[in-house]
């Protein structure tokens, strides 16, 4: 059994004080107690190795030095370069980092923003994956203040930032076709998220704009499972499968684009067990860039997102917000980088 905590009462009755004397003295309070005192007060806290209660300093003060983030899941390389970047921002700034993942479950999130009021937290960066938006209104009409990356939230309310999904796909399917590429296929996880939507609108950009028309075979967009539970290797497992439905297709592609460098890590490997080459049978592309993209044999070729770049704008908005200074830009859009490597190649 755990000894029970120091509390202030404790160090009064050592040093032959008030509770009310020793809170003060330890909350570095302007209230006049004698130097003697107070070095009394801080010497027997110290051998006591009492810790203040900052939850209750908080509460009583209605002043929480705590930021709230939910994300789909941490053991996405993508959401966790995203953290570094708030984190390193909130702790410069002393801010404490509260981390939720809502492992891509509408109703955890719902549950984990209601905790983080709870818990009087004052701002939240969100990345939602709820189809649903407006139950945030009860949030924000508390004075909570809301930044949302990644999947856009359309509320007057919330400050976005996010990236160009749209042409980041466009640059990738714009490289293939100028390497040659004609028979160009498109994967994804279910298309039930705006920058899923928007991935799968830039490649059919770039194939309107070519003058090619895709056999429906080449597009495989995964079914919209809400009750299957998230794993760390959902996206690449549905890469593996969705790879082995496409190789089914009575004309094979000749490169595919996916939707993210994790469902592209599961094509790589499927493909391999099928015997096939990559890049000489098939290009691959995936989106991202996240450090496993270059880990590959072969390395990815991909899309970089500034993700890192994403988490320090999304603290420092939030925290101006909080500090009641409004943010330069209601809406910031992050652009993409095409990154050409092994995984693809050009047509002889």
């Amino acid at each position: 059994m755990s000894e029970k905590p120091v509390t202030i009462y404790d160090i009064a009755q050592l040093v032959n004080a008030s509770a009310a004397t020793v809170s003060r003295v330890l909350s570095n309070s302007d209230y006049p107690v004698s130097s003697e005192m107070r070095d009394k007060i801080k010497n027997a806290a110290k051998q006591l190795n009492y810790t203040p209660n900052m939850l209750g300093r908080q509460l009583k003060k209605n002043d929480s030095m705590s930021i709230g983030v939910i994300i789909p899941s941490i053991s996405n390389p993508f959401y966790a370069d995203v953290v570094l970047g708030i984190e390193e921002i909130a702790r410069n700034g002393g801010y404490q980092v509260l981390l939720c993942n809502s492992h891509q479950n509408p109703k955890l999130e719902a549950e984990y923003l209601q905790t983080l009021l709870e818990k009087q937290v004052k701002g939240i960066i969100l990345s939602s994956i709820s189809p649903k938006k407006g139950w945030l209104n009860a949030y924000l009409d508390k004075g909570v203040k809301m930044i949302s990356i990644d999947q856009r939230i359309n509320n007057r309310q919330v400050y976005q930032l996010g990236f160009d999904y749209r042409y980041g796909a466009y640059l990738a399917c714009e490289y293939l076709i100028q390497s040659g590429h004609r028979r160009i296929a498109f994967l994804s996880a279910a298309l039930n998220r705006p920058s899923r939507l928007q991935l799968h609108q830039g490649y059919q950009d770039a194939m309107r704009k070519a003058g090619i028309v895709p056999l429906k075979e080449w597009v495989q967009i995964s079914e919209d499972c809400e009750n299957t539970a998230y794993s760390s290797t959902f996206e690449f497992n549905n890469g593996k499968e969705l790879t082995r439905k496409l190789l089914m297709a009575d004309e094979r592609p000749t490169a595919v684009l996916c939707c993210n460098d994790l469902t592209a890590a599961g094509v790589i490997n499927e493909l391999k067990e099928q015997k096939v080459d990559v890049p000489g049978q098939l290009s691959v592309i995936g989106f991202d860039n996240i450090d496993l993209s270059q880990m590959l044999t072969p390395s990815l070729s991909t899309v970089n997102l500034p993700k890192y770049q994403m988490g320090v704008l999304a603290c420092r908005m939030l925290m101006d917000l909080m500090n009641g200074s409004a943010a330069a830009e209601k809406e910031i859009m992050l652009q993409p980088e095409f990154i050409p490597r092994d995984s693809a190649a050009k047509l002889e």
